[in-house]
């Protein structure tokens, strides 16, 4: 039976959910600032996420506390060790019998970190984040524990942590709630969720923004959007939004499903961009 909140004027309503958040680190430390600032503190003390740090040397049993060690073949730099990792990802486990739990290893070798992969990980109610470190890990954990490796770059970092924070922060601001504006989400930069026919960004870059004063230093707001005609705002902003990544990531748009409108679009914004580069004779 599902838990349940007392609304005084409409009744019983369900609980908003808590996305909990487990990472496994060496560094616990190393998040206090990050949790005390901005959307992920609001998230928390919102109640949409619980972030729980586990400091991987408590899972250890020698009295050094060793997680890490030389690599069989020889090599430079040291590996964490397979045990301290499957004990701490199998005592978070325990807490919740039968839940389903996404082991994620934050790793160089992982899949890109994209708004899709983004979207998908915040379906999950819980995510166990691995944070390596040094060389990197015992490729058992990556086998055996590890249900997904994540990668937020190709180039590499001296750990997992800050990996880990930008998997937190693109999933959290998925959730419920969690935005003032749910709009905000659904019209950011390579959204995967919006309709192609609104303002979100399906995939493709956001438009342009401008804020007061009107007038800076000569450079001024398109008459557009200082019209108050929504309807033409709408389609400024969607072309912007399209020349914009067909300049800057093109590569978007061989991934999307434009409509025949957007195409009808683009084929503007290459036509006309074409005549403009082309030499006068």
């Amino acid at each position: 039976m599902g838990t349940e909140i007392r609304n005084s004027e409409h009744g019983f309503c369900p609980a908003p959910r808590t996305m909990v958040f487990d990472v496994i680190t060496i560094f616990p430390e190393f998040f206090g600032s990050i949790l005390e600032h901005g959307l992920l503190k609001r998230a928390r003390a919102g109640g949409q996420v619980n972030i729980r740090l586990h400091d991987l040397r408590d899972s250890t049993d020698d009295r050094h506390r060793t997680v890490d060690d030389r690599p069989f073949g020889g090599g430079p730099g040291m590996v964490f060790k397979p045990e301290p990792l499957f004990r701490a990802v199998e005592a978070v486990k325990a807490e919740a019998p039968g839940e389903t739990c996404p082991v994620i290893l934050l790793s160089p070798q992982g899949r890109l970190l994209t708004q899709a992969v983004a979207e998908e990980l915040a379906g999950n109610a819980r995510l166990v984040l691995l944070c390596g470190r040094y060389e990197g890990v015992d490729e058992r954990v990556a086998e055996h524990l590890a249900t997904d490796e994540i990668s937020i770059g190709d180039y590499v970092l001296s750990g997992g942590e800050l990996a880990a924070a930008v998997v937190m922060e693109a999933v959290t601001r998925l959730l419920p709630g969690v935005l003032g504006n749910e709009e905000s989400r659904e019209q950011d930069s390579f959204a995967c969720s919006a309709s192609p026919a609104g303002n979100g960004g399906h995939g493709i870059l956001d438009c342009p923004h401008y804020t007061r004063p009107a007038d800076f230093r000569g450079w001024t707001v398109p008459e557009v959007l200082l019209s108050g005609n929504h309807e033409e705002i709408r389609r400024w902003r969607r072309r912007r939004a399209l020349e914009k990544t067909w300049r800057k990531r093109p590569d978007l748009l061989t991934r999307v499903s434009l409509g025949e409108a957007d195409r009808k679009l683009l084929e503007e914004i290459t036509r006309a961009t074409c005549e403009t580069a082309a030499p006068r004779g």
